[in-house]
């Protein structure tokens, strides 16, 4: 069956869940509001799936629980939040990324946006892209060593523990509604890049990234080129977001694939491509598709049904710490 409504679906199910993402921000907004005005204002509970914008608070809170000191109560959701994308990553790809991710949607969307105007997508040269795509991979290598290597477990918990840490999430909004004059600058620049090139900030600065695609090598799902029914007409490698050169590979192993499927749904000779697992076990769109919303949503059940899911700060802390 041709996977042509892969791009649709996709599409939909990514912007259904920058929607529920924006309305986490709000609501949390106005759960800020309520502490900050001493409960004056409308009361707004704390939608505890925010922290899943916290991906150091779950880089921290897993390398703490790794040395022994078990699930943090302060932010146990950014724990599980994280952990589920990296079993994602492994068993999916970087589904994420082209699924999930909001930053990346709104990427996405730019470079298209881009290509209807201009025609066309712009490329930097492969020698300057190299050089580029190295960075997220040093700012990952950075987190990871300061965090899981250079951290004891002692330390871990006690930063883990800290004031600072606590408000970790109040701080991210605090950073949005109060950005700096760099800060704008930064992103306006990677909005107007984002116009002519497709994904620079994922594809260059994107430390999250760097490590989901260094996980996805080892997953058993890859898209998967039929010579004997490929015609060679480069559709594939053209479409491909991350400029992978689909048409002359047997089997797409580059952590830079996203799992996007735009290079199957665009193959327009004979089903040339699929993705498979393992090499033999064909897997449709719609099973991929139930696979990656079932994969994030189950994190969210165990998260809860373990108990490592609502913070233990209370709102009396709230109060005292956002008053400081």
């Amino acid at each position: 069956m041709p996977a042509s409504y892969m791009q649709p679906l996709r599409i939909l199910i990514q912007f259904c869940f920058l929607g529920f993402m924006l309305w986490l921000g709000l609501r949390f907004y106005q759960f800020v509001q309520f502490i900050s005005s001493a409960g004056t204002s409308a009361f707004a509970a704390r939608p505890d799936g925010i922290e899943a914008f916290l991906p150091i608070s779950g880089l921290l809170g897993s390398a703490s629980w790794l040395k022994g000191n078990g699930i943090n109560s302060i932010h146990p959701a950014a724990v599980v939040v994280f952990v589920t994308v990296l079993v994602g990553a492994l068993l999916l790809r970087r589904s994420f990324c082209s699924w999930i991710c909001p930053v990346a949607a709104v990427s996405e969307f730019s470079w298209k946006s881009g290509f209807r105007i201009f025609r066309r997508n712009f490329k930097l040269p492969l020698w300057l892209d190299i050089a580029l795509r190295g960075l997220k991979y040093l700012l990952m290598a950075f987190f990871i060593y300061s965090i899981v290597i250079a951290m004891s477990s002692k330390a871990l918990e006690e930063f883990i523990q800290s004031d600072y840490h606590k408000i970790a999430d109040q701080r991210l909004l605090s950073f949005f509604l109060h950005l700096t004059p760099f800060a704008l600058g930064v992103i306006f620049i990677l909005l107007a890049l984002s116009i002519v090139l497709r994904n620079p900030f994922c594809r260059y600065l994107c430390p999250y990234g760097a490590l989901l695609g260094l996980i996805a090598t080892l997953s058993p799902l890859r898209v998967t080129r039929d010579t004997d029914r490929c015609v060679s007409c480069g559709i594939c490698s053209q479409v491909c977001p991350t400029y992978i050169d689909v048409m002359n590979k047997h089997s797409v192993d580059s952590p830079e694939c996203i799992g996007c499927w735009r290079c199957i749904s665009h193959c327009r000779f004979n089903e040339a491509l699929s993705m498979r697992a393992f090499g033999r076990f064909s897997l449709s769109g719609a099973l991929f598709a139930l696979l990656v919303v079932l994969l994030f949503w189950s994190g969210t059940v165990v998260g809860k049904l373990s108990g490592h899911w609502r913070t233990a700060i209370a709102l009396e802390d709230y109060v005292r710490l956002l008053g400081k």
